[in-house]
């Protein structure tokens, strides 16, 4: 039904113009005087019809073609790619057809018209200072279209943006909004992902690997936290099966570093498999290798050649 009402408000309008232009004159509806005032309403609604109905066709097209996209499923690539450029250009043809309508509205009356015309032969400075001022709209709204043509960045992608973790939420032709994970909205100019760096973690795909570091004594059996790692990842469903690395990546004098790698399907995902390893390997060290745990030692020589530890925490 609100299908069918986006086309019948148009074509009531459309109507109303042929009214306007045809049958008020040729019916002599009206006195001549008024011809030409009923004449150029009609034709101002026949630009309106023109413009309203291209609109409700681009808007039904767009509901016809993502009925088709599923967005949902995890291998989503192609289809984020083919929603964000639509998007884009769907709001340069809103524009352009607002921007048509409006200015051959404003030519039927030969006010307008002069004033056009006076205000091009006197361009000179003015065009200069617009042009100054409007450098950088002109410049955020090329960068949209160079998102749309070249797409660093995509609908749903995961991005790092100024330090903070989010999706892509909304891409437009001036500027995107980033939903970061705590609910905010982050609303950068387009010119930013071709200005500055940024982090996109599902450019070519949604996998992720995701890294847990623990820091221990040296006592710590380096196997047993390896089969632990692997009895863990085993046990849950987050981890996708690619990646199962426990390595000893720094050694100091108060204890170790290990870093445990893994992956999983996706960002989110990592972060909840992050997460749980951590968890599970801390409780796995307190009830397995409790003096493991890393400890500060103060040491006084008590003679020469001994000594006797005297604190230990």
């Amino acid at each position: 039904m609100k299908k069918i009402v986006k086309f019948i408000i148009p074509f009531f309008i459309l109507l109303l113009a042929i009214f306007f232009k045809v049958f008020i004159e040729k019916y002599e509806l009206v006195s001549d005087d008024w011809y030409d005032f009923f004449d150029r309403t009609g034709s101002i609604f026949l630009i309106l019809s023109i413009a309203w109905a291209s609109i409700a066709v681009l808007r039904t097209s767009k509901k016809v073609i993502l009925s088709k996209l599923d967005v949902n499923q995890e291998d989503n690539l192609k289809q984020r790619k083919f929603l964000t450029q639509f998007n884009i250009m769907e709001s340069i043809i809103y524009f352009l057809i607002v921007l048509i309508a409006i200015g051959s509205a404003l030519m039927l009356f030969e006010e307008v018209r002069q004033l056009g015309i006076s205000l091009f032969a006197s361009a000179g400075v003015a065009g200069i200072i617009i042009g100054f001022a409007a450098q950088k709209l002109i410049a955020t709204v090329l960068a949209g279209i160079q998102i749309a043509i070249t797409q660093p960045i995509r609908l749903d992608d995961v991005v790092i943006v100024e330090n903070e973790w989010g999706r892509i939420e909304e891409i437009t032709l001036t500027y995107v909004v980033v939903k970061i994970w705590d609910q905010r909205r982050l609303v950068v100019p387009s010119t930013y992902f071709f200005e500055k760096p940024f982090q996109n973690w599902t450019r070519t795909s949604a996998e992720i690997l995701g890294t847990v570091f623990l820091y221990t004594d040296y006592h710590v059996s380096f196997d047993a936290l390896r089969e632990e790692l692997t009895r863990l990842l085993e046990s849950t469903p987050l981890w996708d099966k690619r990646v199962n690395v426990l390595q000893v990546t720094d050694a100091k004098e108060y204890g170790v570093e290990i870093r445990a790698l893994v992956s999983a399907k996706d960002s989110p995902t990592a972060w909840d498999l992050r997460v749980f390893i951590r968890e599970k390997l801390i409780e796995f060290i307190q009830k397995n290798y409790p003096e493991s745990l890393p400890r500060t030692r103060v040491v006084f020589e008590k003679g020469e050649g001994s000594s006797t530890p005297l604190n230990e925490k």
